[in-house]
């Protein structure tokens, strides 16, 4: 897969398209946890003022997105960092981070935390390759054994 060929950019996320991926999403992150562990966001969360959404598409085609909204001031929240299996493996998950951290930047955030799961190792590999760091429960968390939770301060 070209990286030519895959364009990243802030999309509505209620598009029929976007709610579908979003959806198998969901259904992948319920086989994995139980619904106490599981932290998703829904659509119109992902459509406020203070979020940012991108997908990722080649020739149009939904591959993956990820979001993030702010949740104090310099502090952002990253959600909904999804890949689509046929996308995998293919280094669109760096792209998609470093997408999301730029438009982060424009939007004066300098720190990024993050929940995710222990069960998704190459998420995790992802992000410390990426610079993320463990850190402790942030905003609303509260500790969970399925969860780990990073964080990472931009560069200008």
């Amino acid at each position: 897969m070209s990286e030519a060929e895959i364009d990243i950019g802030p999309e509505d996320p209620r598009q029929p398209d976007v709610r579908r991926m979003i959806a198998e999403s969901d259904a992948y992150m319920q086989a994995l946890y139980p619904s106490e562990s599981n932290h998703l966001v829904d659509v119109d969360a992902l459509a406020t003022s203070d979020t940012v959404f991108l997908v990722a598409r080649r020739n149009g085609e939904l591959l993956g997105s990820v979001a993030f909204r702010v949740i104090t001031p310099g502090h952002a929240e990253m959600k909904r960092m999804f890949v689509r299996a046929e996308a995998r493996g293919s280094g669109l998950g760096r792209r998609l981070l470093e997408a999301l951290e730029d438009a982060a930047r424009q939007r004066n955030v300098d720190r990024i935390s993050l929940e995710t799961g222990i069960k998704q190792p190459e998420a995790i590999g992802l992000y410390r390759a990426s610079g993320y760091q463990d850190c402790p429960p942030f905003g609303t968390y509260t500790p969970d054994p399925l969860s780990l939770f990073m964080t990472k301060r931009l560069q200008p």
